[in-house]
């Protein structure tokens, strides 16, 4: 009977035991980052129906026309699709569950997403996001909060090499007055554009100023500024909102051709890039999407929100970080020989783990010299040994495995509390 090796899908990782440590780290900073400004957790299906992310999205996306994995389910008809992201979802679930009615809500969230594209450096098939959106919020101050907090997560990150890109895409007045004028000019030249523009050009000629072909950057250069027709009410809101990022002291830079890849957004879009990621610059990207709640079956409500890529943040991390990221590692990893040791050994290590300490009991049997390898491959803090003479004298040898520190025999008691000093 012959065996296949299989491997995973091309573009879904999976992360290691290695790896896992710093993933780890950024997770338990981004819990208490959230928490600082009382944002709520929710979790989400990561399979949700189609048309929720076709009707949020847009249909002329990128996203909705090549990358979203979407299936028939046998068993009932129904068209589903793994989640490319989750703000739609979040809306969904604040709408089905009536989480509005209490007044607006600061929610969070963090998982897999799914896209069909091409893997490279920062971009892969199945990647992971944190997420926050501010429902029932319509002021500036929400926006710029949001910017302020993705700015202080910078710092608790020891983030290097990030910069701060804004500008609004108004009303969606502001925005169809924009659309014809952006359609008699790419349309004058049409000659120029590439296909997907070519097709976008009577769709949504905004997002042909997010294309990333080169050969278009002139062109998108010369095209109409949305800010040139913005209406009152969405002028006055990017410049309170431009006002508290000054006022806090916050440095960005405007970047009229920033209008972001999913139709639901209005008025505020932002990015925070780095140049340590070559293409893939965005590791966080938001704005305002007032009229989605709507959109998804709830009532008028103004809303705004960012997401970011996990993997692009470790990866920024990895390469600005002047102290390594944290690798797990248990506090004790107990050694022993011999039948009675082994018996005590059991005993030992149990009560380590009441007392709050992870321990590691060696197991498989060993000389002393291949378990203490053992201990120090495992980045324990400490070696716990029992042999023969311990047992008889009640007794356990601590070995510190990291930094300074001399061995020391002491009783369990003992050692549980050199471990907590």
């Amino acid at each position: 009977m012959s065996t296949q090796k299989f491997q995973a899908v091309r573009g879904m990782n999976d992360i290691l035991p290695d790896q896992s440590g710093a993933w780890a780290f950024l997770e338990t900073t981004l819990r208490r980052w959230l928490a600082l400004y009382g944002y709520s957790e929710v979790r989400s299906p990561v399979l949700e129906p189609t048309g929720l992310f076709v009707r949020s999205i847009g249909e002329v996306t990128d996203i909705v026309e090549k990358e979203m994995y979407t299936f028939v389910d046998s068993l009932n008809g129904e068209s589903l699709t793994l989640r490319p992201e989750a703000t739609a979802s979040c809306v969904r679930l604040a709408v089905q569950h009536n989480l509005l009615y209490a007044g607006p809500q600061r929610l969070w969230y963090m998982g897999p997403m799914f896209r069909h594209e091409r893997p490279q450096k920062g971009r892969y098939r199945q990647f992971h996001q944190c997420g926050a959106e501010a429902l029932g919020f319509a002021g500036p101050d929400a926006d710029a909060e949001l910017i302020l907090m993705t700015a202080r997560l910078w710092e608790m990150l020891g983030l290097k090499e990030v910069s701060l890109e804004i500008n609004t895409i108004g009303s969606l007045e502001c925005r169809q007055q924009h659309r014809r004028k952006l359609v008699e000019y790419f349309g004058q030249h049409v000659e120029l554009l590439d296909e997907d523009s070519k097709r976008r050009l009577h769709t949504n000629p905004l997002r042909i100023l997010d294309s990333k072909n080169p050969a278009l950057s002139d062109l998108i250069e010369g095209a109409p500024r949305l800010m040139d027709a913005l209406d009152d009410a969405s002028a006055e809101h990017f410049e309170s909102l431009q006002a508290l990022l000054q006022a806090a002291g916050l440095q960005y830079r405007i970047n009229p051709r920033l209008v972001r890849g999913l139709d639901y957004y209005n008025a505020t879009v932002f990015e925070w890039v780095t140049p340590l990621l070559g293409a893939q610059s965005t590791i966080c990207g938001g704005g305002r999407y007032d009229g989605l709640v709507e959109q998804l079956g709830g009532k008028p409500t103004p809303a705004c929100g960012f997401a970011m890529g996990m993997e692009r943040l470790l990866a920024v991390l990895q390469e600005t970080r002047t102290e390594p990221l944290p690798e797990p590692g248990p506090d004790v990893y107990v050694v022993h020989q011999g039948e009675a040791a082994q018996q005590a050994a059991f005993l030992a290590a149990d009560q380590v783990r009441s007392a709050g300490f992870a321990a590691v009991l060696h197991c498989g049997g060993g000389s002393f010299k291949s378990q203490l390898k053992r201990a120090d491959a495992s980045r324990a803090a400490y070696a716990m040994i029992l042999g023969e003479d311990e047992v008889r004298a009640g007794q356990v040898s601590l070995k510190p495995l990291r930094g300074q520190g001399e061995q020391k025999t002491v009783s369990l008691a003992q050692a549980i509390q050199l471990l907590r000093t």
